[in-house]
């Protein structure tokens, strides 16, 4: 299997199956002599880690990462970063029902027509899981994009038809983190709680959409033809499981606009160049300008459900199907540090580019 790696420079492989021993990864590319901050690590990881409230999985993992290789005295060596996160609470029996089952809208299908076989145990690599290694490497990322004065900051805003109205601009992300649906406005984050509490009591489940915010970005990063910052950005975003759409700054609503409206005027503020308004979302010919970097993430609702399907098994037979297990009925609130994660993964690769350039 191909493709299980990330980057340019900074670069991320990932390993494991949702089942297996244990899920990992190793960075390369990363500088020497960052500290390394573990309990910012894993702060990053427990954001992500199952069973942290009623609104998903309540898979029991306490997701502790163990650093093999790269670390001494606190500081990265330049050399390869290899981590492991043991898997503690798999209980493979749960999908035995799925072993000659191919569950709608899963990878079941396609990997066993691809690859001959698959992992039925939770997905294998197909399992968000996967992600939690790149939670690891996205706090490496973070820690090293700190230095630059770049901060990242994601935040749920719709779940289903409960969408937040208020622009980001006009909230205190931090306040995301004070509930568990990890929306900034307390009003808003109280119906998305109550939307998903009653989509799971029905044995469903719901999409909804993560918004990401970019701050203090350089003028200068990205690659203006086939690497363009957005354009990794959304190669990113469309890598996480359960992603199906990705639109940054204006996105699809500026095909509404005239082009004497749509367009970000210059102008000088204390000195520097800037816009007036930010419908690029940062990022003009592929490259950063400075401004904040905005997106948003489309998820569609999880594909496993408790109510009772049609579907075909490998012998190409109509069955009934039902989940089993402990699975999210939205993947919003756990996804938010993942998307922040990938994210980070892409503006250090492209920090890290940029230092060949001189001038």
């Amino acid at each position: 299997m191909a493709g299980n790696s990330f980057g340019t420079v900074f670069c991320l492989s990932t390993f494991g199956e949702s089942h297996g021993q244990a899920m990992g990864g190793i960075v390369d590319g990363c500088p020497a002599g960052l500290e390394m901050d573990l309990d910012f690590i894993q702060s990053e990881l427990d954001r992500r880690r199952p069973g942290q409230s009623k609104l998903v999985s309540q898979r029991k993992e306490s997701d502790v990462v163990k650093f093999l290789s790269g670390i001494t005295d606190g500081k990265t060596t330049g050399t390869p970063i290899g981590f492991i996160i043991p898997n503690e609470d798999s209980k493979s029996k749960d999908y035995d029902h799925l072993k000659d089952v191919y569950r709608p809208s899963h990878a079941d299908y396609t990997y066993d027509a691809k690859y001959g076989r698959r992992d039925w145990r939770g997905g294998g690599r197909s399992s968000a899981r996967e992600t939690v290694s790149r939670v690891v490497a996205g706090a490496i990322a973070k820690l090293l994009l700190k230095k630059s004065g770049i901060r990242i900051q994601a935040f749920t805003s719709q779940v289903g038809a409960v969408k937040l109205s208020k622009l980001y601009s006009e909230l205190s992300l931090s306040d995301a983190e004070t509930n568990p649906v990890r929306c900034p406005d307390a009003e808003t984050a109280r119906l998305m709680i109550k939307h998903i509490e009653e989509v799971r009591k029905e044995g469903d489940s719901i999409g909804g959409v993560i918004t990401c915010v970019i701050r203090g970005t350089p003028v200068g990063l990205g690659e203006p033809v086939f690497d363009k910052l957005h354009a990794d950005l959304g190669k990113a975003m469309l890598s996480i499981n359960a992603v199906k759409g990705f639109e940054y700054g204006s996105g699809f609503e500026g095909v509404s606009m005239k082009g004497s409206e749509h367009n970000d005027l210059f102008t000088l503020k204390k000195g520097k160049v800037s816009t007036l308004t930010n419908h690029s979302g940062g990022i003009q010919g592929g490259i950063s300008n400075g401004e904040d970097i905005y997106f948003r993430v489309a998820f569609k609702p999880v594909a496993t459900i408790m109510k009772k399907q049609k579907t075909l098994n490998a012998s190409m037979k109509m069955v009934d199907l039902a989940g089993k297990g402990r699975h999210d009925p939205c993947v919003l609130p756990r996804a938010v540090p993942i998307v922040e994660a990938m994210a980070a993964l892409v503006l250090a690769d492209h920090v890290l580019r940029n230092r060949s350039y001189t001038r």
